[in-house]
């Protein structure tokens, strides 16, 4: 099928918000929904415009991306250089394997008694659940990566006697590039998720407190305009992510692939 009968998928995806935005901003106001709970699409984007003229507002969007940032920064160093050790020593990576799939599986929510115990409702618990939840998606693909390296170029490196740092350079780490960036894109999401998770229900500072107030007071149109920032936000950053792994991978296979199609 030819992108011409497939449609632009830009204006595709702005067709289905504007009828989105069309069926909330019907729904109460043909009684369909109480627009005590669900105002309409209007009254949330004066309220929405009401709060981005707010000081209040900046600061708590402000503090969500800083702990959104640091607690991915932290992640991804700990799950590359993690994968990258784990992954290049197979009796470490045997010893490793259950304890990985003990502690992936456990929610990142969890731990918001430990965080809350460990720091309270500070910058700390926030980084606690980002950098969790954000350390397995990273942690797990560069295993994968470093899983995939070719054998044949793995024997090449020891008959040329590179040093461990010169398999890693050139061996390990233009194959596991890719799935580096595919962490990094999951991980990115992950860590909004963690940290308005974490604002919302520790109290901690940023957007998910500022819902939790929203809702607490009644102010209805004020929260749904905080979880449309919240959405927003999420596909900023995975607008950004995708962009810069096409951007830097260009060179590999699977991206000139996705490009082509």
């Amino acid at each position: 099928m030819t992108s011409a009968r497939r449609g632009n998928p830009v204006l595709l995806g702005f067709a289905g918000l504007a009828g989105l935005l069309l069926v909330l901003e019907l729904l109460p106001r043909l009684g369909l929904v109480d627009d005590r709970f669900l105002p309409p699409t209007s009254r949330i984007a004066s309220a929405l415009a009401d709060e981005v003229s707010t000081a209040a507002f900046w600061q708590s969007l402000g503090d969500t991306l800083y702990a959104w940032a640091v607690g991915l920064l932290i992640a991804v160093a700990a799950g590359v250089l993690a994968g990258l050790v784990i992954g290049s020593v197979p009796v470490l990576r045997a010893l490793t394997a259950s304890t990985v799939e003990f502690l992936r599986p456990i929610p990142s929510v969890a731990l918001i008694p430990l965080a809350v115990l460990l720091y309270g409702t500070e910058l700390g618990s926030t980084l606690l659940l980002v950098c969790y939840a954000s350390f397995w998606q990273v942690l797990v693909q560069v295993l994968y990566g470093v899983a995939d390296v070719d054998p044949v170029a793995e024997e090449t490196a020891r008959s040329f006697r590179f040093s461990a740092w010169g398999r890693v350079r050139y061996v390990l780490w233009p194959t596991a590039l890719p799935y580096v960036f595919t962490g990094f894109r999951l991980a990115a999401s992950v860590a909004l998720v963690l940290a308005i998770t974490a604002e919302l229900v520790i109290g901690a500072p940023g957007l998910g407190k500022e819902i939790a107030t929203a809702q607490a007071s009644d102010a209805v149109a004020t929260m749904y305009a905080l979880i449309v920032v919240t959405g927003a936000l999420g596909v900023v950053i995975n607008l950004l992510t995708r962009t810069g792994e096409r951007r830097l991978l260009a060179w590999h296979q699977s991206v000139r692939g996705e490009v082509a199609v």
